[in-house]
């Protein structure tokens, strides 16, 4: 994404600039919406840590009546991290809720919110300009007091009571129109608009314990945590008893408490945005997820400002909370699905870094036994097709090199004899056919990774067995059926098994939700709450791989039964087109750095198939063509409605607001982390680039030249792994994941393009050596 967010900043100003009229409407100075906030009551309940484990019928009966009286979700609380841990702490969660955008504290560890100074009947937060200096230095730039600066400005009134709801209810300015330290001191609530709570039980015990290396308390105990959510509902039950009717009540667990990071419990009851009450046991989504049943600590501030009748200012990035759409269900449902999902994220975390390692050390393990299988066969072939010397030396026949294998539809690869595996003993014949198997489940493995989360692997015992079975048994189900039918004989036919399956199933999943990649291993992490819909950068790499790779195998099987040429490369370019147009749609794969990227590689790929060179100057058109085409698409999703808009048009406002070169920055050191910090990735993309090229590719003495009897045997084949490799190469500079781009790109070509390669091998057959001929008189050198 970061070289599509350089250019896009260069083509895109002159465009926004002639919008920058309509876009002022939205521009956020505080215009109310019509009537405002007056006549509307809004209650946010902030209760930090809070999570759905903590629920029970018994010990919180407050918190378990309002889940059945209205509608609930997971809530993604990523905030601005304190240095070296990726947890929200409470004040950054107040301070989240009242910018709209990620906040943070400087400092290393979580510290405790200062009680506000007293002012009147309103407050002051101490250090309120440190707070917001400390904004500029994120990369998010949060506008801390906009949710309580917007409800003033519009008319309406505000009150907080504890320390930390004074964060999230202070104006710009760090002022507090009403503060109470507690509930007591607040009797009635009638005439505020906006009343912010904060229900401290879980904080308080929470920060008694003792610290860790980064200055952040250790997790509480389990019966220490269950007395201080009861402790807390007890408080919630008090609040609820007081509030006046039609008031909307948002209960948020707004930050983690803990080492770990957690998705949260959010509630919403009373009227919704539409009017209408929150369903009765229903669920929440916000079009910043697209996800049942998950919002984020963003949409909080959003939906708040949108049932006072007020315009979010562009500074709030969040959506409003709304109803999925789903049949309600019973409390007890609710929270056990909601619990499940934060186990899910929890395992997740502990099985990622180490399923990576797996997988990076299991795939070096077989390059290498590859490189030596393939080797061992050569010399083995060599050794078969040498003539015995005679004893009384070489004759000039005998220096002359043996007969030219002849490959069936194939030329000898560079001046080489052509193995063939029917000459090979019975154990190389094996060998190979091993070779084609395992290099087939491990071009599977990408797609299954995905595949895997439509089985509930986090909830069985040992969860990192749990998955990497899981994971197993799917390649293996997709490389049977590569091997299941006429098509096993044919050189690409498992590749273009694996290859349309990789790419057919990611392009639906991201057509119905992106759920599949929610929680998986090279999945979305609804915790840390980067992107929770669309193509994620892996997908994109894993996607893009699978369509090229099964656009070539398609190609090959229809220039085979004699379809015009032209005919074929119409035929990939319209699906290439529809696979592009998927990754690029706001309402599909919402991928900006991937479209260039798959652009240019399905351009190289149509290219070599119709049988022209690839040129400097064809490139750099279909590059102009394909930001042009990315360009046009954010500012179409930025014409769109505010609520709708993705990142895509987000991203055009930003350029319209100048702040373009914070996201980019931002994005920039993400991709040099990831490059830089992920050894094993990198690893395994260069391994990898060098099977391909030194082994496959190159007849030496540490290969065969299997690569080249591949691209005699299916042509196409050569014209999808180039036009694989350029997507790679591309998305790597785009993207701000870095080398992980190329690295998963690389999982999936490689292996599918080993596996066509030893088809190639068995296809091979070797002419049979030619009987000696008499010997030559002797010229006159000679004589």
């Amino acid at each position: 994404m970061l070289l599509g967010l350089l250019l896009a900043t260069l083509l895109l100003p002159g465009t926004a600039a002639a919008a920058q009229g309509s876009a002022a409407v939205a521009s956020g100075n505080g215009v109310p919406g019509q009537g405002g906030p007056a006549g509307r009551r809004v209650v946010v309940v902030g209760v930090p840590g809070l999570q759905w484990s903590d629920f029970s019928e018994s010990g919180t009966p407050t918190l378990w009546k309002l889940v059945a009286q209205g509608s609930s979700a997971s809530l993604s609380t990523r905030a601005v991290p304190p240095k070296d841990r990726g947890v929200t702490c409470p004040m950054a969660g107040w301070l989240t809720v009242s910018a709209g955008q990620r906040a943070g504290t400087p400092g290393q560890g979580c510290p405790a919110a200062t009680p506000p100074q007293p002012a009147g009947e309103g407050a002051t937060v101490p250090g309120w300009r440190e707070l917001v200096a400390f904004q500029a230095d994120t990369g998010y730039a949060a506008q801390i007091g906009t949710l309580g600066q917007l409800v003033a400005d519009g008319g309406g009134k505000v009150a907080a009571i504890g320390p930390g709801a004074a964060l999230a209810a202070a104006d710009k300015t760090g002022k507090i129109t009403k503060y109470a330290p507690t509930l007591d001191a607040l009797n009635d609530l009638t005439p505020y608009n906006l009343i912010v709570f904060e229900a401290a039980d879980l904080t308080t015990a929470w920060a008694r314990g003792p610290l860790d290396d980064h200055g952040i308390p250790v997790s509480l105990p389990a019966a220490e945590r269950q007395a201080a959510a009861t402790r807390a509902d007890q408080q919630i039950a008090a609040l609820i008893g007081k509030v006046p009717q039609n008031t909307t009540v948002l209960l948020a667990g707004i930050s983690d408490l803990s080492p770990n990071a957690h998705l949260h419990a959010a509630i919403a009851t009373g009227p919704s945005p539409t009017g209408q009450p929150y369903p009765q046991g229903g669920s929440l989504t916000a079009s910043s997820t697209r996800q049942d049943g998950l919002v984020t600590i963003t949409d909080l501030t959003a939906t708040a400002i949108q049932l006072l009748g007020l315009t979010a200012p562009r500074d709030v990035v969040g959506r409003a909370w709304q109803p999925d759409g789903n049949a309600p269900a019973p409390a007890a449902a609710t929270v056990t699905r909601l619990a499940d999902g934060d186990l899910a994220s929890q395992v997740l975390r502990d099985v990622r870094g180490p399923f990576f390692t797996v997988l990076v050390s299991v795939q070096l393990l077989f390059y290498a036994l590859a490189a030596l299988a393939l080797r061992r066969r050569r010399s083995s072939r060599a050794r078969q097709t040498l003539p015995a010397p005679d004893a009384a030396g070489p004759s000039a026949a005998d220096r002359t090199p043996p007969a030219t294998a002849a490959v069936t539809g194939a030329p000898e690869a560079n001046g080489h004899p052509t193995p063939a595996a029917g000459g090979d003993p019975a154990d190389a014949s094996k060998l190979l056919a091993a070779i084609q198997v395992v290099a087939t489940v491990s071009g599977a493995i990408a797609v299954s990774t995905f595949l895997a989360q439509l089985v509930p692997w986090w909830s069985l015992p040992m969860p990192m067995v749990s998955v990497i079975v899981t994971i197993l048994a799917i390649a293996a189900l997709i490389t049977g059926l590569a091997f299941a039918g006429p098509w096993r004989a044919h050189v690409l036919g498992p590749l273009t098994v694996v290859a349309a399956v990789t790419s057919l199933a990611l392009l639906i999943d991201v057509m119905t939700g992106s759920a599949l990649q929610v929680n998986a291993v090279t999945g979305y992490e609804p915790v840390t709450g980067g992107r929770f819909y669309g193509f994620s950068n892996i997908a994109f790499a894993v996607y893009a791989t699978g369509t090229v790779l099964g656009l070539a195998g398609v190609a090959h099987w229809l220039l085979g039964r004699g379809v015009a040429r032209t005919v074929v490369v119409a035929l990939c370019g319209l699906y290439g087109a529809f696979a592009v147009f998927a990754d690029g749609s706001p309402s599909w794969g919402a991928d900006f750095g991937g479209v260039p990227a798959f652009v240019i590689g399905v351009a190289v790929f149509l290219i070599l198939l119709s049988g022209r060179r690839v040129s400097v100057v064809k490139l750099l058109l279909v590059g102009v063509g394909a930001v042009a085409l990315i360009a046009a698409i954010s500012v179409f999703d930025w014409m769109r409605p505010a609520d709708r808009r993705t990142h895509l048009g987000a991203f055009v406002q930003q350029i319209i607001d100048g702040q373009a070169w914070t996201v980019v920055g931002r994005k920039f050191g993400a991709m040099i982390g990831v490059s830089v910090g992920n050894w094993p990735l990198t690893l395994l993309s260069v391994v990898a680039l060098a099977f391909l090229f030194l082994v496959l590719a190159r007849p030496s003495r540490w290969g065969a030249s299997a690569l080249g009897q591949a691209y005699a045997l299916a042509p196409p084949l050569r014209a999808g792994l180039f036009g694989t490799l350029t997507c790679a190469f591309i998305g790597f500079l785009m993207n701000d994941s870095g080398i992980a781009i190329p690295a998963m790109a690389l999982t999936v070509a490689v292996p599918l393009t080993l596996a066509a390669c030893v088809r190639a091998l068995q296809l091979a057959t070797p002419t049979p050596p030619a009987e000696r001929s008499a010997p030559a008189a002797p010229t006159r050198s000679e004589a």
